[in-house]
Protein backbone atom coordinates (compact mmCIF):
# COMPACT_ATOMS: atom_id res chain seq x y z
CA UNK A 1 0.00 0.00 0.00
CA UNK A 2 1.57 3.14 -0.97
CA UNK A 3 0.32 6.39 1.10
CA UNK A 4 1.17 10.09 0.61
CA UNK A 5 2.12 11.63 3.82
CA UNK A 6 1.25 14.49 4.86
CA UNK A 7 2.40 15.63 8.03
CA UNK A 8 4.49 14.55 10.37
CA UNK A 9 3.78 14.62 14.15
CA UNK A 10 7.21 14.30 16.59
CA UNK A 11 7.22 11.87 19.72
CA UNK A 12 8.44 13.15 23.01
CA UNK A 13 11.18 15.87 23.04
CA UNK A 14 11.02 16.20 19.52
CA UNK A 15 10.47 19.28 17.53
CA UNK A 16 9.86 19.46 13.70
CA UNK A 17 11.59 22.60 11.90
CA UNK A 18 11.90 24.29 8.74
CA UNK A 19 15.09 25.52 7.85
CA UNK A 20 14.75 29.27 6.02
CA UNK A 21 15.77 29.74 3.02
CA UNK A 22 19.21 32.28 3.01
CA UNK A 23 18.88 34.68 0.49
CA UNK A 24 21.14 34.05 -2.39
CA UNK A 25 24.40 36.18 -2.73
CA UNK A 26 26.51 36.43 -5.71
CA UNK A 27 30.20 37.71 -5.17
CA UNK A 28 31.85 39.10 -8.23
CA UNK A 29 29.49 37.41 -10.75
CA UNK A 30 30.54 33.86 -9.45
CA UNK A 31 27.49 32.15 -8.40
CA UNK A 32 28.21 29.45 -5.35
CA UNK A 33 26.22 26.03 -6.57
CA UNK A 34 23.52 24.42 -3.41
CA UNK A 35 26.55 21.58 -2.77
CA UNK A 36 29.11 24.32 -1.94
CA UNK A 37 26.64 26.58 0.25
CA UNK A 38 26.48 25.98 4.25
CA UNK A 39 23.22 25.13 5.25
CA UNK A 40 20.95 27.89 7.41
CA UNK A 41 21.40 27.28 10.99
CA UNK A 42 17.95 29.52 11.07
CA UNK A 43 14.74 27.59 11.32
CA UNK A 44 11.29 27.74 11.91
CA UNK A 45 9.33 25.84 14.51
CA UNK A 46 6.56 23.68 12.77
CA UNK A 47 5.29 20.98 15.08
CA UNK A 48 6.26 19.78 18.57
CA UNK A 49 5.99 16.57 20.31
CA UNK A 50 4.36 15.43 23.83
CA UNK A 51 7.47 16.69 25.70
CA UNK A 52 10.14 15.18 28.08
CA UNK A 53 8.75 12.26 30.52
CA UNK A 54 11.30 12.59 33.75
CA UNK A 55 11.32 10.37 36.32
CA UNK A 56 11.56 12.10 40.18
CA UNK A 57 12.77 10.38 42.75
CA UNK A 58 9.23 10.75 45.04
CA UNK A 59 8.19 8.00 42.09
CA UNK A 60 5.65 10.71 40.35
CA UNK A 61 6.21 10.97 36.62
CA UNK A 62 7.03 14.53 35.61
CA UNK A 63 6.31 15.97 31.85
CA UNK A 64 9.00 18.76 31.38
CA UNK A 65 7.15 21.36 29.17
CA UNK A 66 8.98 23.11 26.06
CA UNK A 67 10.93 25.99 25.82
CA UNK A 68 9.11 26.94 22.39
CA UNK A 69 6.38 27.28 20.82
CA UNK A 70 5.08 26.69 16.91
CA UNK A 71 5.79 29.62 14.98
CA UNK A 72 9.01 30.59 16.81
CA UNK A 73 12.12 31.43 15.32
CA UNK A 74 15.03 29.60 16.75
CA UNK A 75 18.57 28.71 16.12
CA UNK A 76 19.25 24.93 15.61
CA UNK A 77 22.89 22.94 15.56
CA UNK A 78 24.52 22.40 12.87
CA UNK A 79 24.88 19.20 12.68
CA UNK A 80 21.94 18.25 14.96
CA UNK A 81 18.91 15.90 13.93
CA UNK A 82 17.23 14.06 10.83
CA UNK A 83 16.70 16.15 7.57
CA UNK A 84 14.21 14.49 5.24
CA UNK A 85 11.46 15.58 2.73
CA UNK A 86 8.00 15.38 2.56
CA UNK A 87 6.39 16.70 -1.09
CA UNK A 88 9.75 18.52 -1.86
CA UNK A 89 10.11 20.50 1.61
CA UNK A 90 12.66 19.80 3.42
CA UNK A 91 12.35 19.70 6.85
CA UNK A 92 14.70 18.55 10.33
CA UNK A 93 13.57 16.59 13.22
CA UNK A 94 15.39 17.16 16.37
CA UNK A 95 15.32 17.08 20.33
CA UNK A 96 14.27 20.00 22.23
CA UNK A 97 18.33 20.10 23.31
CA UNK A 98 19.70 21.06 19.71
CA UNK A 99 18.02 24.07 19.79
CA UNK A 100 20.51 26.58 20.83
CA UNK A 101 17.85 29.98 21.24
CA UNK A 102 15.22 31.78 20.03
CA UNK A 103 15.65 34.38 17.79
CA UNK A 104 14.00 37.77 17.87
CA UNK A 105 13.66 40.63 16.81
CA UNK A 106 13.13 44.54 18.19
CA UNK A 107 10.46 44.33 20.57
CA UNK A 108 9.52 40.94 20.53
CA UNK A 109 11.16 39.44 23.88
CA UNK A 110 8.90 40.23 25.93
CA UNK A 111 11.46 39.79 29.23
CA UNK A 112 10.81 42.81 30.59
CA UNK A 113 14.63 43.86 30.76
CA UNK A 114 14.20 47.28 28.32
CA UNK A 115 17.36 45.75 26.49
CA UNK A 116 14.35 44.94 23.92
CA UNK A 117 11.84 48.21 23.87
CA UNK A 118 10.04 47.03 26.27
Amino acid sequence: MNRKIKFVKPLGDRVLVKRRKDAEQIKGGIVIPDTAKEQSQEAEVIALGSGKVCDAKDSAVKQIEFEVKVGDRVLISRYGGNEFKIDGEEYVLLRQSDILGILSGDGECGCGCGCCGD
